[in-house]
């Protein structure tokens, strides 16, 4: 068993990788894979909290530009997270792991709703926790989500799993010639406006001294690769 760097992670998801090819809805040959890479960092003693985007179904910037109110495009894209985290939490206990998604907003029918201290003893307890709709407001983005949640539970570090392999210098599917950072600082991404999480993520992350880990979700074993402190995709950090 490869030694473990990061013992309590937060990992984001975006929802467009749960779509695989499609790009819409769920995938569930690309969420097995994700999950039975869970499973083993689960096995190897890794506490787990997870934040999955919700833009396989609705994106509210996006898809509610000039067409909906900014609150209510946001309303929706928090539902969308809910559902992808119903999806994966069920995925999670069929690949014999116990799952529990908390909300940021009050739907007992389905999920419960969020404390720091539930999380915790979920985690503690051996669980892999969900959590969903974002920070219950709108004008926030999963990401900043993620890394609220990260600090939240003290995460060792947010493993973001995106549909690009690290943050580069410009838009690598516009621009042939952007170059990929390999490590970059909080102040380095600001100032550049590199597009690896919205500012209001990367800030907070910033203020709170959290590693964030920008990495390809094509291959889910990097998930694993990263955990046990593989150099794969872009590792953000207050010093290099």
């Amino acid at each position: 068993m490869s030694e473990i760097m990061y013992k309590r992670i937060l990992l984001k998801i975006s929802g467009e990788a749960l779509a695989g090819d499609a790009h819409r809805g769920l995938d569930f040959t690309v969420i097995n894979s994700v999950c039975n890479v869970i499973r083993k960092c689960h096995d190897a003693g890794v506490q787990i909290g997870i934040v999955i985007g919700g833009g396989n179904f609705w994106r509210g910037v996006k898809d509610g530009a000039d067409k909906m109110q900014r609150s209510h495009g946001d309303a929706m894209g928090m539902l969308a997270t809910v559902m992808n985290s119903i999806a994966v939490a069920d995925a999670l206990e069929k690949h014999g792991m116990d799952a529990r998604v908390l909300t940021a907003v009050e739907m007992n029918k389905f999920a419960e709703y969020f404390t720091r201290d539930t999380a915790d003893r979920y985690l503690n307890e051996g669980k892999v926790v969900i959590f969903a709709a974002g920070t219950g407001n709108p004008y926030f983005s999963t990401d900043t989500g993620a890394v609220l949640r990260g600090v939240e539970i003290e995460a060792d570090a947010i493993l973001m799993a995106k549909n690009v392999d690290g943050i580069y210098s410009a838009d690598p599917n516009v621009d042939p010639t952007a170059v990929k950072f390999d490590t970059l600082t909080y102040d380095e991404v600001l100032a550049r406006h590199l597009k690896a999480t919205d500012t209001t993520a990367m800030t907070l992350a910033m203020d709170n001294h959290m590693t964030l880990i920008c990495f390809a979700l094509a291959d889910p074993e990097n998930i694993f690769r990263v955990v046990c402190g593989e150099k794969i995709g872009t590792t953000v950090k207050e010093e290099l």
